[in-house]
């Protein structure tokens, strides 16, 4: 009679056991994936960053952060028989100034994720920093791609660091990841009415 009282305690102790370390998994499960999720919007740019606005736009820079801020996008719009570019702009490290110095991104990073909505064409620009490491480098050309135009939803691009080219050309320059200042959204020929959104730049 001991010996089945013991066997039952024996049994009722690793059953505990085993609910704890099943527990303790759950837990640690969930928390894993609570810190990825919290690293993965540590690193979207509309989360975190200051934009700017240059060109012929209904919005300003105020409108556009307080929107941002707000309800999680960015939206610009362009004025009414516009002239000249329509550029978005911002830094991969957050500044109060459309200039800074360039980031260094890891070597494992691969890719940069956007989600957007635009009526037109849109040339994305990398900009790399200066030879002095403090600021970007204005004027020229930078290597670049192209965000087609999806006016009726909002679609999301997978761009590896290895397509951004100079001038977007297949034999191009390739951008220095290790030296990479901010991005610039251009519409390089506006008409009324045009828009670009954007839910989304994760940096991967």
């Amino acid at each position: 009679m001991s010996l089945n009282i013991n066997f039952i305690s024996m049994k009722n102790q690793m059953s505990i056991k085993i609910t704890s370390l099943v527990f303790i998994l759950i837990i640690g499960f969930f928390t894993l994936g609570f810190i990825a999720i919290e690293k993965d919007s540590d690193k979207d740019l509309v989360k975190t960053s200051t934009w700017f606005i240059a060109g012929p736009a209904l919005e300003n820079q105020e409108m556009i952060n307080r929107i941002r801020e707000e309800k999680g996008i960015i939206k610009v719009t362009a004025k009414d028989n516009p002239k000249g570019e329509l550029e978005l702009n911002v830094l991969i490290t957050n500044s109060d100034s459309n200039d800074g110095p360039p980031t260094n991104l890891s070597k494992d990073s691969k890719f940069v994720l956007i989600t957007y909505k635009s009526s037109h064409l849109i040339k994305l620009q990398a900009r790399e920093g200066n030879i002095e490491g403090t600021g970007c480098v204005h004027g020229g050309s930078h290597p670049r791609v192209d965000l087609a135009p999806s006016p009726k939803k909002f679609t999301t691009v997978k761009i590896p660091w290895s397509d951004f080219k100079q001038d977007g050309l297949p034999d191009g320059k390739l951008l220095d990841i290790h030296n990479l200042c901010k991005f610039n959204f251009v519409n390089y020929n506006p008409v009324s009415g045009a828009f670009l959104e954007i839910k989304s730049v994760i940096i991967d």
